[in-house]
C-alpha cells in the first residue's frame, strides 16, 4: 500500500465520500493483487504493468472510480458514462456500490494490461 494513497484517503474532509474511497480502494486491491498505487494529478491512481487500471477522483459533492481498457466490459446500465476505453462510476451521498460485481469488472479489465 502506498502511504501517499493511505494519506489522500485519510485526509478527505467528508466522511462518506473517504468511506467509499477507501472502499473503493480494498475492492482494486483485492481484484489487482499487484497493483501499485500512486498519486498522479492529486488522485490516486491504481496501475498494473505500468498501466492505468483505475482511478479515484472526489469532487464537492461526488467520488468518481475510473476503470480502464474497459471497451470490452459489459457495464451495468445506467451506472457507468465515458469513452469506450474508460468508464466512469460517479457516487454522491448516500449512494453504494456492489463490491463483487465491481471487483468482477476491474480483474476483467485489468487483465488485458
Amino acid at each position: 500500500m502506498n502511504n501517499e494513497v493511505t494519506t489522500f484517503i485519510e485526509t478527505i474532509q467528508e466522511p462518506w465520500q473517504r468511506e467509499l474511497c477507501a472502499g473503493l480502494r480494498e475492492t482494486v486491491r483485492g481484484a489487482v493483487p499487484d497493483v501499485q498505487e500512486r498519486i498522479q494529478y492529486k488522485k490516486p491512481h491504481f496501475l498494473k504493468n505500468g498501466k492505468y487500471a483505475a482511478v479515484i477522483s472526489t469532487s464537492k459533492d461526488a467520488v468518481s472510480f475510473t476503470i480502464f481498457n474497459a471497451a470490452g466490459l459489459e457495464l451495468p446500465a445506467g451506472r457507468f458514462d465515458g469513452p469506450p476505453e474508460r468508464k466512469t462510476m460517479k457516487l454522491k451521498r448516500g449512494d453504494a456500490f456492489d463490491a463483487a460485481q465491481l471487483s468482477a469488472l476491474v480483474v476483467q479489465a485489468a487483465a488485458g494490461l
